[in-house]
């Protein structure tokens, strides 16, 4: 049982390092776009919210939100799967996997901000960085798929 509790231990540490990789990873981005392309700092709220190119914008904003839904459907089934299945690994699979679509959003925030000079790209990044951090990996869902549970003391 102890090295279970420590086989738990040591894979939420790992989960909380990746998951703290990929949060540095969008910040990263915010900041390679303000080398890169500091004009789109230069905010006026004045322009049209859907820029000069509303197509690509309503486009990257849909792909942007079902990527953020999806990234908590994924995990929650793969979560799911890791409990029934008594697999603690895709607990750690479903935490990549929700973080990386959410990273998805913040992407698209920054082809929008690179491709179009479109100023309201910190709204993908804000949602994609949420995300993020909603994904902060969980110590009972690794305790519940890494222990069964018995309904009955005579089983």
């Amino acid at each position: 049982m102890q090295n279970q509790n420590s086989n738990v231990e040591q894979s939420y540490r790992v989960m909380a390092i990746i998951w703290s990789a990929l949060l540095v990873a969008q910040l990263l981005f915010l900041i390679v776009l303000f080398f890169a392309k500091r004009e789109v700092y230069n905010f006026d709220f004045s322009k049209p919210l859907l820029g000069e190119n509303p197509i690509m914008v309503i486009a990257l904003a849909v792909l942007g939100v079902l990527t953020f839904l999806l990234s908590f459907i994924l995990q929650r089934k793969f979560v799911n799967q890791a409990i029934n299945e008594q697999k603690p690994e895709l607990v750690q699979t479903a935490m990549v996997i929700g973080c990386a679509l959410c990273e998805a959003t913040t992407l698209f925030g920054l082809v929008l901000a690179f491709a179009l000079s479109y100023q309201y790209f910190f709204l993908w990044f804000a949602l994609g960085i949420l995300g993020t951090i909603l994904h902060f990996p969980r110590r009972e869902n690794l305790i519940a798929a890494s222990f069964k549970k018995i309904d009955s003391c005579w089983k």
